[in-house]
């Protein structure tokens, strides 16, 4: 067994090896700074809980990362599963390294009630927190990458939840990250447990054929080396491999194939010093085997997003095995192993947020699922992140990179959205091409704009395959076209209610809006309209939302009707059985609600009774009863026939509060002093005041409303014919209704 020590140890090698500048000191302290604030945690192995920030900060500094990832590495679970804080570990080591570690906390924390909801949430994070300091993601993903070369002491349930969440997300994004060698293994990790059986068997049969396998591999690195060693390239490195099981679990499953059919399972590197030495290897390389037409990618000229840069071939050896050759040189290759981890400049001192266009690609994501709900969110995303990809010319010859199955709209997109809402036209190869053409690798892209072009069409959302392209399209419609689409986003609405059995005035009760438009998160049903017009809300989601919303709100009524029943039963029982004796009954905030004890009280806001006050009940839909005064015209039950039934005797109980909120408007002359003159009146009755507003009309006249505290009505009294008193007031009323 490797001791906590020797771990450490081996960590501080490993970062002497490519960082002779690293502060080893810092590095030393946290690491005993973790070690004692995680204590006497163990892992689920038996572990002690150190030796797992101590192999994420391995794989950190295999990455060859900085001195403050390395830190903050080892540091990352202490905020999360310890007694220390953001504020200590800023204090100790930095706000840089506490910001990282907060940031890596962050993405631990996220909970989700669906599974939309959390792999939007999710990316949503990382992409934000990629966006501020790329470090965070590379910590993270670190992390996941240890966690599951442990899962094997998870629960079947939770390896399975793990597995699947590493290969939606964490393998992907280490993919868009140029992790490769991090990427494929997670695959193979995640298929372990996803499809135990099938990773077993490819195994298996890698292992049986491994000495048959290695004879090969050894056959063409022997041919390649000797050849390129008569041609006098220089420093060349060649060394073959077999495919890792996902990628041939993958193959399996597309060719609907079983191994023994699979043929490209080897592949085979040459590492050189320069750019020109690349292309030499590659004609050495096509002299001696015969390549296959179709199988060559020139990724030097243009590389992929994550700055990936390689040359690729598949050719067919002596035995008619065919093979692929990736051609790189030794700076390519330490890109293709560790992405943008191998250009972390740790000996300038470059923090996460420097500008740095390579990072560009992660802001433009973040502004693109603006306007999108979450399944569209995750479906695009993973369009625009994790697809292949194909890559296009203007006709300058500037290389463009789109998702695989891009039409012109997202090529004119992609270079400014004033061209994709002008655009009439396009051209492919100097060929007239219709908007839904499927563009290819080596594409020359022309757009035909015009000024008197009317603005995108609606099917372009359909066709469009970025979420960038969609996102500017639903800008243009939201920003030219806002009556439109409330008219348009009202049909699909009320035609989706229709399908669900439901009508508008269903909706629109006053008693309900307020509760659906919370529901659907908007301020306005033409809010909502206008999302649903420009797509950037559906029909059928609003729908949705305000079904479940009508069927919560009827539950909680059908509830509080059983058991308003219920109790006014067991009421008129307990009378029946002791008629004689004097029953006394418990008030809610003084209010004595008839036939039913720890009722929901609360005072209507539109007439503000106070004890005295003469009142009456109203039921309302989940919120318990609403106490108005009899005076109030809201209280008149002729105003709402449909809710007669709800009204219900309420009356003042003996244990009422000592004060009561209530309400005043008085209507006065203005003049100098009169403010003051309220305020010494309202003084000598002994009332607190809560709220006071006065406004001027126009004619002379001032207008205060007060909110005040008093203990009942004769109080209440008392105050208003002190304030009648007062020179120039002209009116004292309670407001109702």
């Amino acid at each position: 067994m490797v001791t906590v020590e020797e771990r450490y140890e081996h960590l501080e090698k490993t970062i002497r090896g490519y960082n002779i500048s690293a502060d080893l000191g810092q590095i030393r302290a946290a690491y005993e700074y973790a070690r004692e604030h995680h204590g006497e945690q163990m892992r689920r192995d038996g572990s002690p809980y150190i030796t797992h920030p101590l192999q994420v900060a391995q794989i950190v500094a295999e990455m060859r990362l900085d001195s403050e990832s390395i830190i903050a590495a080892l540091l990352h679970d202490c905020i999360e599963d310890t007694d220390c804080c953001y504020e200590d570990i800023a204090k100790r080591f930095g706000v840089t390294v506490a910001d990282v570690v907060d940031g890596v906390t962050k993405l631990t924390r996220v909970k989700y009630s669906t599974m939309e909801e959390e792999q939007m949430e999710n990316l949503r994070k990382m992409l934000f927190a990629m966006s501020r300091d790329i470090r965070v993601i590379l910590i993270k993903i670190a992390d996941r990458l240890h966690n599951m070369r442990t899962m094997e002491y998870q629960t079947p349930a939770k390896q399975k939840k793990k597995s699947f969440e590493t290969m939606e997300i964490y393998a992907p994004i280490a993919h868009r990250l140029g992790l490769a060698k991090i990427k494929w293994e997670l695959e193979d990790l995640s298929l372990k447990y996803l499809d135990p059986v099938a990773y077993e068997d490819i195994r298996q049969k890698l292992a049986a054929g491994s000495a048959q396998h290695g004879k090969f591999m050894s056959h063409i690195q022997e041919e390649i080396n000797a050849r390129l060693a008569e041609e006098g390239i220089p420093h060349a490195t060649v060394y073959g491999r077999m495919k890792h099981p996902y990628s041939i679990y993958r193959k399996m499953y597309l060719q609907e194939k079983t191994m023994e059919e699979l043929y490209d399972l080897f592949a085979f590197r040459v590492l050189v010093d320069t750019v020109p030495d690349c292309y030499n290897v590659l004609g050495v390389i096509h002299d001696i085997y015969k390549p296959i037409l179709g199988r060559f990618k020139d990724y030097i000229a243009t590389p992929k997003p994550n700055m990936y840069q390689s040359l690729h071939t598949t050719v067919i050896g002596e035995e008619g095995i065919p093979f692929e050759v990736q051609i790189r040189t030794y700076d390519m290759h330490a890109i293709a192993e560790y992405g943008v981890a191998a250009h972390w400049k740790y000996k300038q001192g470059i923090r996460g947020e420097s500008g740095e266009a390579s990072y560009e690609w992660i802001r433009r994501l973040l502004e693109n699922q603006e306007d999108t709900d979450a399944e569209e969110f995750i479906s695009s995303l993973k369009v625009d992140l994790f697809a292949d990809e194909v890559f296009v010319f203007t006709p300058r010859g500037d290389v463009v990179n789109l998702p695989a199955g891009a039409t012109p709209i997202d090529f004119a997109y992609s270079i400014h959205s004033a061209i994709g809402n002008t655009m009439v036209g396009a051209k492919v190869n100097g060929r007239m091409v219709g908007y839904d053409y499927q563009l290819h690798n080596g594409d020359v892209v022309e757009i035909n704009t015009s000024k008197a072009a009317h603005g995108p069409s609606r099917d372009w959302m359909t066709i469009a395959k970025s979420s960038e392209a969609r996102s500017k399209i639903r800008q243009w419609f939201k920003r030219e076209r806002r009556e439109e689409n409330i008219a348009r986003g009202r049909a699909s609405f009320e035609s989706e209610l229709k399908h669900v059995g439901l009508n508008l005035s269903q909706v629109t009760a006053p008693d309900v809006l307020s509760s659906i438009l919370k529901r659907v998160s908007f301020q306005s049903l033409d809010e909502m309209y206008a999302a649903i017009g420009y797509g950037g809300y559906t029909a059928l989601k609003a729908v949705n939302r305000v079904r479940d919303e009508l069927l919560q709100m009827s539950r909680a009524a059908a509830l509080e009707k059983a058991a308003q029943e219920a109790a006014a039963a067991k009421a008129a029982q307990e009378a029946a059985k002791q008629p004689s004796l004097p029953r006394k009954v418990k008030s809610e905030k003084g209010i004595v609600v008839e036939g039913l004890s720890n009722c929901l009280v609360k005072f209507s806001k539109c007439c503000t009774p106070v004890p005295g006050d003469e009142i009456t009940g109203f039921i309302t839909r989940g919120y318990g009863v609403s106490v108005h005064r009899k005076d109030c015209p809201n209280a008149d039950p002729a105003r709402n026939a449909a809710d007669q039934g709800r009204w219900i005797k309420v009356s003042w109980g003996e244990d009422v509060y000592e004060s009561y909120s209530t309400s005043l408007e008085v209507v006065a002359k203005d003049r100098n002093n009169l403010l003051m003159d309220i305020s010494a009146a309202l003084s000598t009755c002994k009332v607190s005041v809560s709220n006071l507003n006065v406004h001027a009309t126009a004619d002379g006249f001032a207008i205060f409303h007060l909110t005040i505290s008093v203990a009942d009505s004769k109080q209440l009294e008392q105050v208003m014919r002190k304030i009648q008193q007062i020179s120039s007031v002209m009116k004292v009323n309670r407001p109702a209704g």
